[in-house]
């Protein structure tokens, strides 16, 4: 059943005594408008006894309150300071998207960078070998980039050759066979574009546990991992972050 935003507008208590109508109506889901953080936070109070909640992640901008009333959560100003992570630092990016495009030309500007080409990737040589050879001899002067970010036309002609699966498996292989030869010669802050990458990444590091530290642009904050070695990541989906997001990134690493 739907709890319209007339009801939400009204506050927790009316979103409660909507739920509860909902059940005598016999109805066992309810959706519910939202217009404002304030809604968010109605929503949020009033979702406390709730089993399961789902939504976008705008709906979990209410939730904390509730683990704060019941004694569950601290109040801790200094929540997202992030223990200093030493040590040189690159970017891995496989995202295609216009906004990581923009962010790897931005960095082209004023660092070297090593494109990856799914053919070659597919083909007889090791391009990904190469790839961590080259970022390896670029740390001293600082933080490399290696992307295989691309055209949309560039990417729909690398799909249709090696199939649309194969070529963004090939992409996260590579990204995470050169993350992983990073870190085993020092490489201690990384910042990965792309969900998919960064999930290829972290399982290759073997990352169980991550602090989630200040934000870098809005939806990306820098982590450091749990364990040993302990390292900086930041890990973003493709649209997020502005066009000098990775110097930005680089710039506020923990």
């Amino acid at each position: 059943g739907l709890v319209d935003h007339r009801t939400v507008a009204a506050g927790s208590a009316r979103i409660i005594d909507a739920f509860a109508a909902l059940r005598e109506a016999g109805k066992h889901h309810a959706i519910i408008d939202a217009l404002n953080d304030a809604d968010l936070m109605s929503i949020g109070a009033a979702c406390t006894d709730l089993k399961l909640i789902t939504g976008g992640s705008g709906v979990a901008l209410g939730l904390p309150e509730n683990f704060r009333r019941a004694g569950q959560l601290k109040t801790e100003t200094i929540a997202d300071q992030l223990p200093p992570v030493p040590g040189p630092g690159a970017v891995l990016s496989g995202s295609c998207s216009e906004a990581t495009l923009a962010q790897v030309a931005a960095m082209q500007k004023s660092r070297p960078s090593f494109q990856l080409d799914p053919m070659a990737l597919a083909g007889d040589s090791d391009q990904a070998g190469e790839a961590l050879e080259w970022a390896l001899a670029q740390l001293s002067d600082g933080p490399p980039l290696i992307y295989a970010s691309a055209p949309a036309g560039d990417v729909r002609a690398a799909q249709d050759k090696l199939g649309r699966a194969e070529a963004g498996e090939l992409v996260e292989a590579a990204m995470a066979r050169i993350a992983k030869g990073l870190v085993e010669n020092g490489v201690r802050r990384l910042v990965v574009a792309g969900g998919e990458t960064s999930g290829a990444v972290v399982q290759a590091l073997g990352v169980e546990g991550i602090r989630i530290g200040p934000q870098i642009d809005p939806g990306v904050p820098w982590t450091t991992t749990l364990g040993t070695p302990e390292l900086a990541l930041a890990l973003k989906s493709g649209n997020f972050g502005v066009e000098d997001f990775f110097l930005k990134a680089l710039a506020c690493a923990p």
